[in-house]
């Protein structure tokens, strides 16, 4: 069988086990566990990089790059370096090929090798568009990544974690899939808040202590300062960034603090902002981790 006659009739099949059942589609790959290639349409390459806010000084990994449109696109429009891992080395000629015409050729590279055997650390940008039992194999990797890396994938989540981000859009030119439509995923791996976090505001009730418990990127948080309990009405953690909105009595005053800062480790540093409904103040704040 020719190669292109072994394409359209898995397609086919793909098209047809994906539209006919889904459930079974969630499951399924080629015999050899490879995922099989469909186009992303050009709307949703453009989406996926738009929702990254990928940039010239990003380093974007293309999972599964097929013809290698999502690294061309960036480096064309973005300035952005990228490599895309594809395992079928007519793709990886293709891809070069169009890299050429494009005129990007010294900004991007393609690779053909196992994704599963790929460094995931040297990017700042993962796109992907893979089957689910895919994504939930890679994520424990992704998720021992640099914290605030952003991970995009087109149409499969990542079971329960959350992702900070979701669209959906009709896609009437998608070769296979279900309902006409596609949905865009971004994850930012999330920093280590874990555990209890204490530091001092001198103008502003001296030692705070928070303590976290976290799964992925939703914290719980519990703070208190000047031996009493204060109430966390919102909790935020976006890759390194954190916020924090609590209210409660300060130096016999009720008080609302929003404190903003970024994980570095053990290590907290940001600001809070202090108000009273009169008038506030912006203070530093850092918090280190503690047994």
């Amino acid at each position: 069988m020719s190669m292109w006659k072994c394409w359209f009739r898995r397609l086919a099949q793909f098209a047809f086990v994906a539209a006919a059942a889904p459930a079974a589609a969630q499951s399924w790959a080629w015999d050899d566990g490879t995922v099989p290639f469909v186009v992303t349409p050009e709307e949703i390459v453009e989406r996926m990089l738009r929702v990254a806010e990928i940039g010239p000084t990003d380093r974007l990994l293309d999972l599964g790059s097929g013809d290698g449109r999502i690294v061309i696109r960036a480096a064309q429009k973005y300035g952005t370096r990228g490599t895309g891992i594809e395992i079928d080395p007519s793709l990886i000629a293709r891809s070069l090929a169009n890299a050429a015409a494009a005129g990007v050729s010294d900004r991007v590279n393609f690779v053909a090798q196992d994704l599963f055997d790929t460094d995931l650390a040297q990017a700042s940008v993962i796109t992907m568009y893979l089957l689910p039992e895919f994504n939930l194999k890679l994520r424990p990797r992704l998720l021992a990544l640099a914290p605030g890396t952003r991970i995009v994938s087109h149409d499969w989540d990542m079971g329960d974690w959350v992702p900070d981000e979701s669209l959906e859009l009709r896609t009437p030119e998608k070769a296979v899939g279900r309902d006409g439509r596609s949905r865009v995923f971004l994850w930012l791996v999330p920093a280590d808040a874990r555990g209890r976090l204490v530091g001092e505001i001198a103008d502003h009730g001296g030692a705070w202590e928070f303590r976290f418990d976290q799964k992925y990127q939703q914290i719980e948080a519990a703070a208190r300062v000047q031996g009493h309990d204060l109430v966390v009405r919102g909790t935020r953690l976006r890759g390194r960034e954190i916020k924090l909105v609590v209210t409660g009595v300060v130096d016999g005053r009720p008080w609302n603090q929003l404190f903003r800062g970024e994980i570095d480790g053990d290590t907290v540093r940001g600001e809070v902002l202090v108000s009273n409904g009169e008038s506030a103040r912006r203070l530093p704040w850092t918090a280190k981790r503690h047994p």
